[in-house]
């Protein structure tokens, strides 16, 4: 069987890019032009400029998102973190996870068609190339099977070095969100001898990539991806997918000129004319019905209406619909689960924010000394603590520290007055001391420590500790 017939005759129960002896077969989309593939470059465009802004742009001093995962130092659109935030994370991944159930249920796969990186780098990067060098799809089928020339040999070495550089800028954009775009050119111009790790890391997201884009490509989301085999899971039949209306398009058959006084055959406004077919991303025959190999790219979408275009039929034989609207039932939004993964979604989201707002801008915790709780010494009791602070602030900041006994008390603190660089700890001693007898023991004081920068003050609450026999 011929590479463009096995291509143009899709089954629904077989891997389009596999052929029945297990063997891979290349997927050739054609050019698509139309509303949803325009709209689909914009999109991706804006996607790969913030992707490759985010290390550039300034906020507050430092790159939008920078993670420093050696140093423990995170810095996200002004804010500044470190490991001990870690447990703010629960609520991203949660609110991340219930809005991807929550748009799988309502909109379908519109993450993989629309947003997916995958998807955006693919579509938006290497498949242009790739039409650069190779042409249209009938030229690619055709190259696939002729043989070797010195011109076809040339187009490939230009198309795969352009793969590899292409691969290359996009691990380094990648390698600039944990090393800052600055530290990256410091370490490109110093060579990889003086950052091993970091070339290694860029080398094999490279390798990645390269593979990834060059060849194994609609294999990751129909082989790898576990979200295309749980989608099925998450939608139900008011779901929008990119649908055919079966109704309205069989009986399919190609337009007939029929003669004076014949009867033509019944048909119905599909064509046959497969071009959903040669469009898609995937190879699937979307007359087939949903299949998990559905992208919801809509390709097929602009395909068919190009087609209905010319043959002078309404638009949507192939559309953005639901299972019941595509039947000709009705179609319903509201729906309980739809209605349970967007609440779950808020509360995630809710908490995730409520974590944000609440969190101050630098930590300070009391501890004891180890050992004994208290010293007795020429009268006196001394109890020994110390105060951890870490600024969380994006620049340096001055912390003030005062205790608040309330007994008369000698109150020593070596450094009253911290200063801080951004995400800088710094452990002060602090000691207190009573005459033994004078007063009742164990009693309550407070420590409180205010931020110059935001005039934060955080005010902790100890005990002081003496004697059994001097309480009362």
């Amino acid at each position: 069987m011929s590479t463009a017939s096995r291509q143009d005759s899709p089954r629904i129960d077989q891997l389009s890019s596999i052929r029945a002896d297990g063997s891979r077969l290349a997927i050739h989309p054609a050019d698509v032009h139309g509303r949803f593939i325009t709209r689909r470059r914009i999109v991706f465009a804006v996607l790969m400029a913030i992707y490759v802004a985010l290390p550039l742009v300034d906020v507050g001093g430092h790159p939008a998102v920078h993670l420093d995962v050696a140093a423990r130092r995170f810095y996200l659109f002004g804010g500044t973190y470190n490991a001990q935030d870690f447990w703010r994370v629960l609520f991203l991944v949660t609110s991340v996870g219930f809005g991807l159930l929550f748009s799988t249920a309502w909109l379908g796969r519109v993450w993989c068609g629309w947003a997916c990186p995958q998807t955006v780098f693919l579509e938006g990067v290497y498949r242009p190339i790739e039409r650069f060098f190779d042409g249209p799809r009938e030229r690619r089928l055709k190259q696939a099977g002729s043989p070797w020339t010195v011109g076809r040999v040339a187009r490939a070495v230009a198309k795969h070095g352009a793969y590899m550089g292409v691969s290359l800028l996009i691990s380094h954009a990648a390698l600039s969100l944990f090393v800052s775009a600055g530290g990256l050119v410091s370490m490109v111009a110093e060579g990889p001898a003086a950052s091993p790790v970091a070339f290694g890391w860029a080398m094999a997201v490279t390798g990645g990539l390269y593979f990834n884009f060059a060849w194994f490509r609609e294999q990751l989301c129909v082989v790898v991806c576990p979200y295309g085999r749980l989608q099925s899971a998450m939608q139900d039949r008011d779901s929008i997918i990119v649908g055919y209306d079966a109704k309205r398009g069989e009986p399919r058959g190609r337009m007939l000129k029929v003669k004076p006084g014949e009867v033509a055959p019944p048909r119905g406004d599909c064509v046959d004319c497969r071009r959903c077919v040669a469009v898609c991303p995937t190879g699937i025959d979307i007359r087939n019905g949903l299949q998990m190999d559905c992208l919801a790219c809509a390709q097929c979408v602009d395909a068919c209406d190009e087609v209905m275009d010319k043959v002078g039929r309404p638009r949507g034989l192939i559309r953005y619909d639901s299972l019941n609207g595509l039947a000709g039932e009705k179609h319903r939004v509201l729906r309980p689960r739809l209605v349970l993964y967007g609440a779950l979604m808020v509360a995630a989201f809710t908490g995730l924010v409520l974590s944000l707002v609440g969190r101050v801008p630098f930590e300070a915790n009391l501890l004891r000394f180890q050992g004994t709780p208290y010293l007795i010494e020429n009268g006196t009791v001394r109890n020994q603590f110390e105060l951890h602070l870490v600024n969380k602030n994006p620049d340096e900041t001055t912390f003030t520290i005062r205790v608040d006994s309330p007994v008369p008390a000698q109150v020593v603190v070596p450094q009253a007055e911290v200063k801080l660089s951004s995400l800088e700890s710094f452990r002060v001693p602090l000691f207190i001391t009573v005459q033994q007898g004078r007063v009742a023991m164990p009693f309550v004081f407070h420590v409180e420590v205010k931020d110059s920068a935001s005039g934060e003050v955080k005010r902790m609450e100890a005990r002081f500790l003496g004697p059994a026999s001097q309480g009362g």
